[in-house]
């Protein structure tokens, strides 16, 4: 599995299927709750999983005035949805939801929230120890299909003042082009 986070998307390369990938769209932690940088693999697979929330969060609720108890069971109130595949990263999880509308924005406390029914397909394909790299990469570029292609997607907000340039992009235009002809 490869997230890429800036493109909000989850890849996964199937072992049983070589050259196939698929892909579903995600939410991410908000710039106050980032989700993770780097490699980690898929520790369990929890089927109608119970929420246990962070005493950081419940304190947020707290402060907003609602309440959040110590212990959310599974059900229609569950925020985790009915699949979740927990990851070695302490704490985080791929999981579904009960707000479908979230996914495809930065909504969340730094898990890697997805529909509902991508999940479910997820979760039964996905064997645990699968590998999750999770990647900041904005630019994607390479040739396929006798063609140059270049995707670009907004930098995170938290890197907009970190003095980026062009020239990581640059470099990996070089990387690419050097032995074809554009």
């Amino acid at each position: 599995i490869v997230i890429n986070l800036p493109e909000l998307r989850l890849y996964y390369f199937p072992e049983d299927r070589p050259g196939w990938v698929i892909t579903h769209p995600i939410s991410i932690g908000r710039m106050d709750w980032r989700t993770p940088l780097g490699v980690s693999h898929v520790q369990s697979k929890v089927l109608n999983p119970t929420w246990y929330p962070p005493e950081s969060i419940r304190m947020e609720y707290e402060l907003d005035n609602r309440s959040l108890p110590k212990i959310v069971p599974p059900g229609p109130n569950n925020p985790l949805g009915n699949h979740a595949l927990r990851l070695s990263l302490p704490g985080y999880l791929i999981h579904g939801t009960n707000k479908p509308s979230g996914v495809g924005m930065r909504v969340t406390h730094g898990c890697i929230r997805m529909f509902p029914e991508d999940i479910e397909a997820l979760f039964s394909r996905v064997p645990v120890d699968t590998p999750v790299h999770i990647v900041n990469q904005p630019y994607k570029i390479g040739w396929a299909e006798g063609g140059f292609y270049l995707e670009a997607h907004p930098l995170l907000e938290e890197e907009l003042n970190n003095g980026w340039t062009m020239t990581a992009l640059t470099r990996a235009y070089v990387l690419a082009t050097e032995e074809h002809k554009v």
